[in-house]
C-alpha cells in the first residue's frame, strides 16, 4: 500500500528536475537568454562531461558481484526483441521525415521503446512502491544502461553518421555519372567524383570510423572506469579519496538538472512542445506504453521471472523515456524532436 508519505517523496525527487525542465524552455523561449549556439553548447557539456561522470558514479556505486542473471538476461532479451520487431516493421513501413534513414528509425525506436527513464524516475517511484528490494533492480537495470545500451546507442549513432556521409558521396558520384555529356562540365565533375571515391568509406571502414569515435567518447572510459572501480571497491574495499568523491557528486548529480535544463531549450526551440507532431507522438506513446512493457513480459516469459522481479520488470519497462537518449539524439540530430516529445 502506497502512504501518501510515499507520494510526497515521489514529488520531492521528480518535481525539481521538472522545475529545471520548465526553466529551460522559458529562459531561451520567453526570456530569450540563450542563443541557439549557447543552447547546443550547454547540449554538448551534458553530454561530453555531465552524463560520464554521472555513469561512473552509478556504475561505481553497484556491486557487480550481486547483480541478478535473471534481470540482465531479461533485460538483454528485451533490447534483442525490440531490435528485430522495429527491424520488421521499418521493412514494411517507410515512414515520412525524419533523419538518418532506416538505421535512424530503429534508433530513435529503441531509445523511446526500451530505454526507460530508470534512474531520475524509477527509482523513486517504484522505490515506494516496493522498497530497498525494487531500488536494487532497478539500480542493476541503471548500470546495464550505462555500461551496456548507451554505448551501443552510440555506436549506432556513429554507424548512422558515418552512413549517411557515404549516402551522400553516392549521391554526387551518380549526378557525376548522369552529366558525361555535359564536355563542358565533364573535367569538374569527374575531379568531384575522385574525391567521393576516395572519401567513401566501405562497410569496414565505416565500422571502424564508429569504433573509434566510440572510443574518443568520455561515456566509455567512464562506464569502463565505473566498472573496474567498482570491482575493486567491493572485492579489496578500496574508498575513493575524499576530495575525488565530492567532485565526482558534484558534477554528476548537477548532470540531470542540466540534461532537463537542455530539453527545456530544445523544446523552446520548436514550434511546438509536441514538436514531431500528433500522429508521430501518439505511435511514440505506442512505443512506449505498450512495445516496451509488452515486450519486457515475452522476455519475462521467457526465462521464468516470478513475483518481485517480474513486477518490477513490468514496471519499469512502462516508465517515460530516459533523458540520456535524448542528449545523444540531439548531439548526433537523429529525431531529436521524437525524443523531445518521449
Amino acid at each position: 500500500m502506497i502512504s501518501w508519505l510515499d507520494v510526497y517523496h515521489v514529488f520531492s525527487a521528480t518535481v525539481p528536475l521538472y522545475v529545471a525542465m520548465i526553466l529551460g524552455y522559458l529562459s531561451a523561449k520567453h526570456l530569450n537568454l540563450f542563443s541557439l549556439e549557447q543552447c547546443a553548447g550547454i547540449n554538448k557539456f551534458v553530454a561530453k562531461l555531465s552524463i560520464p561522470l554521472l555513469s561512473f558514479q552509478v556504475i561505481s556505486q553497484n556491486n557487480p558481484f550481486k547483480m541478478s542473471p535473471r534481470v540482465i538476461l531479461s533485460d538483454i532479451l528485451q533490447k534483442i526483441f525490440a531490435f528485430v520487431v522495429l527491424a520488421v516493421v521499418l521493412r514494411f513501413w517507410h515512414p515520412t521525415g525524419g533523419r538518418g534513414g532506416k538505421l535512424g528509425w530503429i534508433i530513435t525506436g529503441l531509445s523511446v521503446s526500451v530505454l526507460p527513464n530508470t534512474l531520475i524516475l524509477g527509482i523513486p517511484i517504484l522505490g515506494a512502491i516496493d522498497g530497498d528490494a525494487a531500488v536494487n533492480i532497478l539500480v542493476q537495470i541503471v548500470v546495464l544502461q550505462s555500461l551496456i545500451w548507451y554505448n551501443i546507442l552510440l555506436f549506432l549513432f556513429e554507424i548512422n553518421a558515418a552512413r549517411t556521409i557515404t549516402s551522400s558521396g553516392a549521391s554526387i558520384e551518380h549526378r557525376g555519372n548522369d552529366n558525361e555529356e555535359a564536355d563542358i562540365e565533364q573535367e569538374p565533375k569527374q575531379e568531384e567524383v575522385a574525391i567521393v571515391r576516395t572519401r567513401s568509406p566501405g562497410t569496414g571502414k565505416i565500422l571502424l570510423k564508429a569504433w573509434r569515435k566510440l572510443i574518443a567518447n568520455p561515456n566509455t572510459y567512464a562506464t569502463l572506469f565505473g566498472l573496474v572501480w567498482a570491482t575493486l571497491h567491493f572485492r579489496l574495499g578500496w574508498k575513493l579519496p575524499e576530495m575525488i568523491d565530492k567532485s565526482v557528486h558534484m558534477i554528476s548529480d548537477g548532470g540531470l538538472g542540466m540534461a532537463m535544463f537542455s530539453l527545456g531549450l530544445f523544446m523552446a526551440s520548436q514550434s511546438s512542445i509536441i514538436a514531431c507532431g500528433t500522429k508521430m507522438a501518439i505511435i511514440t506513446m505506442v512505443l512506449k506504453f505498450v512495445l516496451g512493457p509488452a515486450l519486457m513480459i515475452a522476455s519475462a516469459f521467457s526465462i521464468r521471472l516470478r513475483s518481485t522481479l517480474f513486477r518490477i520488470s513490468i514496471l519499469q519497462a512502462a516508465l517515460p523515456q530516459g533523458i540520456v537518449p535524448f542528449v545523444f539524439a540531439k548531439e548526433y540530430n537523429v529525431n531529436p524532436e521524437i525524443a523531445s516529445t518521449g
